[in-house]
């Protein structure tokens, strides 16, 4: 059931968003990926970028494919296949000084669950000014589950931050199997953000395991937006 809840704050201090943190997007050329491909994915991209793992402000987008289209429905088994098509691409969240140290990937073959991953050219992204925010996969606290624990912690995450999270979803669960143990993680959506938030949550992000795609923020267009972006 969808749980929605308000949070209220007083004298908050404002933390100011700056452009220090951007997305490389790679055009790429892979046929197809296992659902659950963003650990072995994670160590191909650190052969070639070893600090991507200790840089805060890093973090890899895992390959999304949606989720139903002309009666396609996305598997839920770990191990079946995502079918990959021209239009995907791999994106990568870095700070501007490891910009360049990023591209270095274009070019690059690399092997992801025995699949050829091949990445060509480059661009760059500015984070989003959109003021809903999604993320697929978040890491809360130590482990917490509970939908109602989850939102409790991200909020008490904000506040330290100054930021106050007007209206908060959590959505499905997923698990990412690593070598040494099962990270279970739960979508979340924040709405009603103000400018500056939404730019400041993008760059920081909540949660560990960044490497693995948890806890970045990715803009979610609501209508409200959508008419801020024909003004």
């Amino acid at each position: 059931m969808a749980v929605e809840l308000m949070y209220w704050q007083e004298d908050t201090k404002t933390r100011h968003a700056t452009n220090d943190v951007v997305d490389l997007v790679f055009t790429l050329r892979c046929k197809c990926l296992p659902v659950d491909h963003v650990y072995a994915l994670s160590k191909a991209v650190q052969a070639v970028l070893p600090w991507l793992q200790e840089e805060p402000a890093a973090g890899i987008h895992a390959i999304n494919v949606a989720a139903s289209g002309n009666g396609w429905i996305r598997p839920n088994d770990p191990q079946a296949l995502l079918h990959l098509s021209k239009r995907t691409r791999f994106e990568l969240r870095v700070p501007r000084h490891r910009i360049a140290d990023a591209k270095k990937l274009a070019g690059k073959k690399l092997d992801v669950c025995g699949y050829v991953f091949e990445l060509h050219s480059v661009s760059e992204r500015p984070l989003s000014t959109i003021t809903t925010l999604f993320s697929r996969h978040l890491v809360a606290g130590q482990g917490l589950t509970d939908e109602e624990e989850i939102l409790h912690w991200v909020s008490a995450q904000l506040t330290t931050q100054g930021i106050t999270p007007r209206k908060m979803l959590c959505g499905t669960g997923h698990s990412i199997k690593t070598p040494e143990k099962n990270i279970d993680t739960r979508s979340l959506m924040i709405t009603d953000l103000e400018v500056e938030e939404s730019l400041w949550l993008q760059q920081h992000g909540l949660g560990l395991y960044r490497h693995l795609g948890c806890g970045l923020f990715i803009p979610h267009k609501s209508i409200t937006d959508l008419g801020k972006e024909k003004e």
